[in-house]
């Protein structure tokens, strides 16, 4: 198989209609990691924003019970590009996703921003340190992905071009990254998670790591000093030479998934997907009409 038959089969496909397809062979074949990673990133920049990772730190979880939230959130995500927005599994995810939302008083500005990360964030990702960048395709996929996706949240208003989304987060950070000390606690938590996947002799290396791949605007709405300039431009040239790297491997023949990643590591026996998340304290899991949906 040629470096690029990936590509060839994505060009044969309309970003219009067929944007699930194309997303998937491009999260799943194209960038497996690069998008694992970036989905990483552009979640994480939220936590700057004070009104989110206030909320985040308040609920606990994602400084109690970091790893789990991070399962169930790659999880849930992957279910719907794993199988599309019409599948069993599809609608699963998105009405567990949704019911955890309804708890809690998020405005729409703020779903609106969370939205744009995983449009821009990605985009950019593959600028910098992936084996090639998006293709317009892929791009214009990616964008009608997420809009779908955001319809299935009930937002409105959304985006309708990357320039607008990119437009967004860009005047969204502008007037709301701020530091806040629950921001702070749940990026300090995500922190010591990521590193946490590597040997504990490593693990101060790699948080320190993770910290210079942040940009001057997030890494000071933590409050995190900046990184000697040298190691900077070490770990960056260290990921873009990463991508030089996959650009000589031939194309995958498989699908590479999240959950088969260093990542994901709390249900080694299978999971539901309407089980995952969190739930109300007195009650137990929503279960679908027709049953939960297992995944193994």
């Amino acid at each position: 198989m040629k470096r690029h038959v990936w590509l060839d089969r994505i060009q044969e496909l309309d970003p219009e209609t067929e944007y699930t397809e194309i997303y998937r062979i491009s999260s799943q074949y194209e960038f497996p990691w690069d998008t694992n990673q970036a989905l990483g990133f552009a979640l994480y920049r939220t936590y700057a924003v004070p009104s989110i990772g206030r909320l985040l730190a308040e609920t606990g979880e994602f400084t109690r019970r970091t790893q789990k939230r991070y399962d169930d959130t790659v999880l849930i995500l992957e279910a719907v590009v794993e199988h599309g927005f019409d599948s069993p599994q599809g609608r699963e995810a998105i009405r567990r996703m949704n019911q955890m939302h309804r708890r809690y008083d998020i405005s729409a500005e703020d779903f609106g921003y969370v939205l744009s990360t995983f449009v821009v964030v990605p985009k950019r990702w593959l600028d910098d340190y992936g084996w090639r960048p998006y293709s317009p395709h892929e791009l214009r996929a990616t964008v009608n992905y997420y809009r779908e996706l955001g319809r299935h949240m009930g937002l409105r208003d959304i985006p309708e071009t990357y320039e607008e989304f990119e437009q967004l987060l860009e005047s969204y950070e502008q007037a709301n990254f701020a530091y806040d000390q629950g921001g702070r606690d749940v990026s300090d938590a995500t922190l010591a998670l990521m590193a946490s996947w590597y040997p504990a002799l490593t693990r101060p290396a790699m948080r320190l790591s993770s910290v210079c791949l942040l940009d001057d605007p997030l890494r000071e709405a933590f409050a995190y000093p900046q990184p000697p300039s040298a190691l900077k431009w070490a770990v960056r040239a260290g990921m873009r030479l990463r991508g030089r790297f996959v650009r000589l491997l031939p194309p995958r023949h498989a699908p590479h998934f999240a959950r088969d990643g260093r990542g994901v590591r709390g249900y080694p026996d299978g999971y539901e997907i309407g089980k995952l998340g969190t739930f109300e304290k007195s009650g137990c899991p929503f279960p679908h009409p027709e049953g939960s949906i297992s995944q193994s």
